[in-house]
């Protein structure tokens, strides 16, 4: 189990989404279970949850990856059920929201189902036995053959000779300069 560090809201990183959800608490009072206001902020790995969003310390944290994101309008009775999602953390819990709207709801579960593709497409499965090299999109050496293929090219484009009446179009009333 990874640790994540408890971090003020202003530090957690890269916030691709924040705002104030109605989350259930995992302990039930007598008459059910409780939704608290908590600040939520999602990053690129990590959701976090607030007192309000002026709290230095996180009500708690968990890591998104291997989680999936889903609405779950079951999770409330109330005129407030279109607006409930799910989080669901295998080995962990499930964690239940409930959002200012629906169409926020939805949003929320976008953004982390999007967060989780991107996860999952950043560790791609390599086997040891395949001679090929991982694939690798962001320091691609291909980019920088392509580059200096490029240069080549460019640099050879004044060796070619083209008659210039074919790659210009002439004018009404212009005459094409001849030399």
């Amino acid at each position: 189990l990874e640790e994540i560090t408890p971090k003020p809201v202003q530090d957690t990183g890269n916030i691709l989404k924040q705002g104030y959800l109605e989350k259930r608490s995992r302990e039930h009072s007598f008459f059910g279970s409780e939704w608290q206001k908590r600040w939520c902020v999602l990053n690129r790995r990590t959701f976090y949850y607030y007192a309000n969003e002026k709290s230095k310390q996180p009500k708690g944290t968990f890591s998104i990856e291997h989680c999936s994101a889903r609405l779950a309008f079951h999770l409330r009775k109330d005129s407030r059920k279109r607006c409930c999602f799910e989080l669901i953390c295998p080995g962990k819990r499930t964690y239940e929201f409930t959002a200012p709207s629906p169409t926020e709801a939805e949003d929320w579960v976008d953004q982390i189902q999007f967060l989780l593709k991107d996860l999952s497409s950043l560790t791609i499965p390599y086997d040891e036995e395949d001679e090929e090299e991982p694939y690798n999109d962001v320091d691609s050496s291909d980019s920088a053959n392509t580059a200096s293929h490029n240069t080549t090219l460019n640099q050879e484009e004044p060796n070619i000779e083209m008659e210039e009446d074919d790659i210009y179009e002439v004018l009404p009333g212009k005459q094409p300069n001849k030399q």
